[in-house]
């Protein structure tokens, strides 16, 4: 079985790419921070992702640079050439894409919800429900 789960962050904004054969594939890579000894200073793996259709513009639509996001999908590779020389890439091919903590707000708070008053007491903040599709 070829799943992989992870968590990280984005690394840069995701792009949208429209292929020659007229699909949509939303391209994005995810940081995720290894496990460490205490004093040892901090390691990262990137994953490149590839997420096709509506669900790559949900992802460009609702995650950027710094997000923290969590993909489960399958690794695949797939054979080319770079300067020259035959080369093999991976990338995770994109089934389910999650929100983590942290992302709504970034993106909420920059979007049409920015200004709206927060209640200190409760530390929730004020959402409009009209947009919400159920």
């Amino acid at each position: 079985m070829n799943k992989l789960i992870i968590t990280g962050r984005l690394t840069r904004d995701p792009e949208m790419v429209t292929l020659s054969n007229g699909m949509e594939k939303c391209r994005f890579s995810v940081a995720v921070d290894r496990r460490r000894k205490k004093d040892a200073p901090p390691k990262a793996d990137f994953f490149n992702c590839d997420a096709w259709g509506a669900q790559g513009a949900f992802i460009a639509k609702w995650f950027k640079k710094g997000s923290p996001i969590t993909v489960t999908g399958r690794m695949e590779s797939s054979q080319g050439e770079k300067d020259g020389s035959k080369v093999t890439f991976w990338a995770v091919n994109v089934e389910e894409v999650e929100f983590q903590k942290g992302v709504s707000e970034t993106r909420i708070d920059s979007a049409e919800n920015a200004g709206e008053p927060k209640d200190p007491e409760s530390g929730f903040e004020q959402v409009n429900t009209d947009e919400l599709p159920f």
